[in-house]
């Protein structure tokens, strides 16, 4: 196995560590969790760096990457909707929705095969949400912090739904609707 799909498995193993920290909520809970995150999420930046630079490239990489990602920002959101009051349910199902109808394309194009990578549009989305998160996770009492969340998550939800219906557009000749 190579770096970076160490480097991605070592993002899985973040995953559980975050949500726990992040629901004890202990003086130190927020801070702890916006250090796992941040770290968690710079992980998948090195991973896919290190893989890129170094022709490392492999089809394990090219599927947990993504769903590493995926995992670490919808258990963020799960915790969100449970502990931020101010988080929204809604933009927590948008983004989680998405997620499962990708993880559907992957799995229908994999059967054939074919393995689809994420867009510009996925890896900008992805981008705005782990800042959404990282405003959620820690929390500051000013009006500007609160107007950067809710531009962050309206953002969040915007791009995944784009991001959603460019990746339904460029694979659609993945689905077979012949049979429908």
């Amino acid at each position: 196995m190579n770096l970076p799909n160490k480097i991605t498995l070592f993002r899985f193993c973040m995953i559980p560590v975050f949500a726990v920290v992040f629901l004890l909520r202990q003086p130190w809970s927020d801070l702890t969790a916006l250090i796992i995150f941040l770290v968690a999420a710079f992980s998948d930046f090195l991973d896919g760096y290190l893989a890129r630079k170094n022709n490392m490239v492999t089809d394990f990489g090219k599927l947990m990457d993504p769903l590493a990602d995926k995992m670490l920002v919808s258990t963020a959101l799960i915790c969100f909707v449970g502990i931020r009051a101010e988080f929204p349910a809604w933009c927590a199902i948008i983004i989680i929705a998405r997620e499962f109808i990708i993880s559907g394309f992957r799995q229908i194009a994999a059967e054939k095969h074919v393995i689809i990578m994420a867009s510009w549009w996925g890896k900008i989305k992805t981008v705005v949400q782990m800042i959404m998160c990282v405003l959620f996770i820690f929390t500051i009492d000013a009006v500007w912090y609160s107007y950067a969340r809710l531009v962050f998550m309206w953002l969040a939800a915007a791009l995944t739904i784009i991001s959603l219906a460019d990746y339904i557009i460029k694979n659609r000749d993945v689905i077979d609707t012949s049979n429908l």
